[in-house]
């Protein structure tokens, strides 16, 4: 795996996932839209630590500085 994401991206993505579990926490979301929320918080959250994101590889994109 070849790193795709920077650290803005990263942090964005952390952020994002923290939210959704704190939503979750608080009882704003629940449901089915809670599960599904829970799932690609999941997903940022690894995608993140691991620094690769498989759809930014489908469609070419990288938010990774590139070393010179």
């Amino acid at each position: 795996m070849k790193t795709n994401m920077g650290g803005m991206d990263r942090i964005v993505r952390l952020i994002v996932a923290l939210a959704v579990v704190g939503l979750y926490y608080f009882g704003i979301i629940t449901g089915t839209v809670a599960t599904v929320m829970l799932i690609l918080a999941g997903i940022f959250a690894i995608t993140s630590l691991v620094s690769f994101c498989p759809l930014y590889t489908l469609f070419g994109v990288s938010t990774c500085k590139v070393k010179d």
